[in-house]
């Protein structure tokens, strides 16, 4: 097997064993046979190309066209010409499936489904990666900068992962590099590999360059290169947001892991367009449902719990699921001395209704349905999985009416710390004025439960506030402060403000998003319009629970819990029914020009949902965020810039006008180091100066100048009374300046950026790790006596 052909093999191993890191973000995990072959095409051109041999540039193109027209075939052959060249529509489609991916990636979390969306986005992730190795390591014959893409593709897998991405799979990594490494050196750049052990050191006086075992040293420079990019791989996500715990770290699964009903899921967020629904002119029915409950004004039907706010919006966080249980366990905090009621209620969700999240009244005890749908614990709430949504899902749901006193909201105990801990978080973006209105509108109040019911009637009656779904939609900090100042907005503004408040007075606060009670039929059901849609917030009380409150103005029904506070006070007023047409649940409506595109992208026009952000939701950016992966970036992009700084640094100091011969000497032979002549440090001035003119081809005035340097070096060593010589410094610069003009580019370039003198950075750590091992021994061995 020639060289090329092994480092071919090593470098496509390598890119492999690097993506084994992505295996555990997705299940199944059959992708990576895709990848496999589709690198193995891509490695094989290439190898082709070489033997040919073709220019560098054609190929690099060749393996590019080959990787294209590979993608092409497999992922849009139906759309290419002839089948397998990239036309318009093969352009076409792989764009939508990067765009369903980028919404299944941000829906999904660990582990994903293999939807094909992520499977082209992992898959063409590795061909691009091992195109780079690939690139580096054969056709230029530079497998030590290859480890940045395999690092790169590493880390990628570990951020999404948390830091799961296990300790296995970064030494499968490793070991993929360092095989790279060992490959390269055994054919081409042995002489690379002395950057960190070649040339002999002083300490070793008298023995030739190379002593020792000159085939040792790719093995050497293997291990202390891989043991750099380890230490780099393990310290970087380390500082780097968003990285807990480092690669190695450990991350909790999925719940039901192993069981094949675990894993995650990040929720939609369903505000993108709940404006919009409460603007839409004609209302449509989304469910049906018929209920044992005598009084159903307080059966708020819910999707889903926005506990997170991140001075941008309000989201869901990302939490485990699992299989439906038969039971659902007791809600949070719940105590059974609160007087509580089974309701029964069955559903039939319209054809039209095409969502995620199933809606259901709070606290849901039973839920009976058919399809593959899974549990969050935290939120109690039932979320579609592959593909899974409400579109007609018929279903039947047990739910606990909870009717906590107000003495009993009033005794109630602090939260617990865990749950306060994370109910609580504000973010530091958030104006002062919101804590400042808070403590204002709740001065008197005795305790957090009479400043909850005075922040909702201050929203809903007392503090002059408007509702008018035409106010410009808005989730950050600012929007907030901007709409305790207008007093105008809809149930969005009321929600979030009321949770907001709440937490900065320590009440544990989130947000629910779903829909009202909807409107009695004549035929004893309710129907539940597109219009019913509604946010609301919930705060939790120990004994109780999370419960519901209402600030909106002329929205839903204030709880009874709420009204025993003030008796004086009337209740805001109940909602306006909402007309549907028929005694069944609606047909699908059509994708008409009443239905905007922010409807679509929820789910409520037929189409499936996406996750989305609100676009036009206030706050500002994160500025620690910002600085911390800005700083990051730089220490990634400074580590290559490391032996460049220290020769810069190393080569001012010697050539200062205080400097003597002997330093300037040393500069000459650090900088034929560079361009490739090894130094040997066990001739004598005169002799080594003669070997840096032959061996560097040196002639003219930088030849004169290295012997002038070497005379000036051996008066200083042996004359009685050395003389002061003036223009050392140029002397050094002619040097250079003739080593320059004989080298290539890319020597010139390699002088530059990874100079072979460099290995006196390695030296003096040596030596000084020599140094301390005694002193750390006695210490050690002082601490245990």
């Amino acid at each position: 097997m020639s060289g090329r052909t092994r480092l071919t093999l090593a470098a496509w191993a390598a890119s492999l064993m690097a993506a084994g890191a992505l295996l555990p973000l997705v299940k199944p995990a059959t992708w990576i046979f895709t990848a496999a072959f589709l690198l193995a095409l891509q490695s094989a051109a290439g190898l082709l190309c070489r033997r040919v041999p073709l220019a560098r540039p054609l190929t690099i193109a060749a393996q590019l066209l080959v990787g294209v027209v590979a993608l092409t075939v497999v992922f849009a052959r139906e759309q290419a010409i002839l089948g397998f060249l990239p036309g318009p529509r093969a352009v076409q489609r792989v764009a939508e499936l990067f765009r369903l991916g980028a919404d299944d990636v941000s829906t999904y979390a660990i582990p994903a489904p293999d939807t094909e969306g992520i499977r082209l986005m992992l898959v063409a992730g590795v061909l691009a990666i091992g195109l780079l190795v690939d690139v580096l390591a054969v056709t230029f014959r530079r497998a030590a900068p290859a480890g940045l893409p395999l690092l790169a593709l590493y880390s990628v897998a570990a951020g999404l992962s948390g830091g799961g991405a296990g300790g296995l799979w970064f030494l499968l990594a490793a070991t993929g590099y360092l095989l790279l490494l060992l490959a390269e050196g055994r054919d081409r750049l042995t002489a690379w590999g002395r950057v960190f052990g070649g040339a002999q050191r002083s300490g070793r006086a008298g023995a030739p360059v190379g002593t020792g075992g000159s085939s040792s040293a790719p093995v050497r420079t293997g291990r202390r290169i891989g043991a750099v990019a380890m230490g780099t791989a393990l310290v970087v996500p380390l500082v780097l947001p968003g990285f807990s715990g480092g690669l190695l770290g450990n991350t909790g699964g999925g719940a039901g892991e192993g069981s094949g009903s675990g894993g995650t899921i990040a929720a939609v967020n369903p505000l993108v367009s709940l404006q919009d629904n409460l603007r839409q002119p004609e209302d449509f029915e989304v469910l049906r449902y018929r209920t044992n409950a005598l009084d159903n004004s307080g059966l708020y039907l819910r999707l889903v719990a926005l506990d997170q706010f991140d001075g941008t919006s309000w989201k869901s966080s990302v939490r485990p699921i699992e299989a439906v249980p038969k039971s659902l366990p007791w809600p949070d905090g719940l105590s059974q001395s609160v007087r509580t009621s089974e309701v029964t209620s069955n559903f039939v969700a319209s054809e039209g209704y095409d969502q995620k999240w199933l809606p259901m009244p709070f606290p849901a005890a039973r839920v009976d349905v058919e399809g593959r749908w899974r549990f969050e614990p935290s939120g109690r709430m039932l979320v579609g999985d592959d593909k899974q949504t409400t579109k007609g899902v018929r279903y039947q749901v047990t739910s606990l009416d909870v009717r906590p006193t107000s003495e009993q909201l009033a005794s109630a105990g602090p939260a617990p710390e865990r749950l306060r801990e994370e109910y609580t978080k504000v973010p530091g973006s958030l104006p002062a004025d919101v804590k400042s209105t808070a403590l204002e509108v709740t001065k008197d109040a005795r305790n957090d439960y009479e400043r909850a019911v005075l922040l909702q009637n201050w929203f809903a009656e007392d503090g002059g506030f408007r509702y008018d779904v035409n106010v410009t939609s808005g989730t950050g900090t600012e929007a907030i402060s901007r709409f305790l100042k207008d007093k105008e907005g809809f149930c969005i503004h009321f929600s979030f403000s009321m949770a907001a408040m709440a937490r900065t007075l320590g009440i544990p606060a989130r947000v629910a998003v779903g829909f009202m009670p909807g409107t009695n039929q004549s035929d004893g059901s309710v129907s539940v319009g597109i219009r019913d849609a509604h946010a609301w917030p919930e705060l939790y009380f120990e004994g109780a629970g999370w419960t519901r409150f209402e600030p909106t103005p002329s929205r839903g029904s204030t709880p009874s819990y709420t009204r025993e506070a003030t008796p004086t006070a009337g209740p805001t007023g109940p909602a306006q029914p909402s007309r549907s047409a028929s005694a069944q649940p609606s047909a699908a409506p059509s994708a008409s020009e009443s239905c905007p595109p922010e409807m679509r992208r929820l789910g409520e026009c037929g189409q499936p949902a996406a996750a989305a952000e609100d676009s036009s939701s206030g706050g500002g950016t994160d500025l620690l965020k910002v600085a911390g992966w800005t700083l990051a970036a730089l220490l990634v992009l400074a580590l290559p810039c490391v032996p460049l700084l220290w020769r810069t640094r190393t080569r001012a100091r010697r050539l200062a006008p205080s400097a003597g011969p002997l330093a300037v000497w040393r500069e000459i032979g650090d900088t034929a180091w560079d361009y490739g002549v090894e130094p040997d440090e066990a001739q004598t001035p005169r002799r080594t100066a003669e070997r840096i003119v032959r061996v560097g081809e040196l002639d003219g005035e930088a030849a004169e100048a290295v012997h002038r340097v070497a005379g000036a070096v051996e008066e200083a060593l042996y004359a009685p009374s050395p003389r002061p010589v003036a223009g050392l410094a140029r002397e050094a610069a002619l040097v250079r300046a003739g080593f320059h003009a004989r080298a290539s580019r890319g020597a010139r370039l390699r002088a530059l950026f990874a100079p072979r003198s460099a290995a006196r950075l390695h030296w003096a750590a040596s030596a000084r790790w020599t140094g301390w091992r005694p002193l750390l021994a006695l210490r050690t061995r002082g601490a245990r006596h």
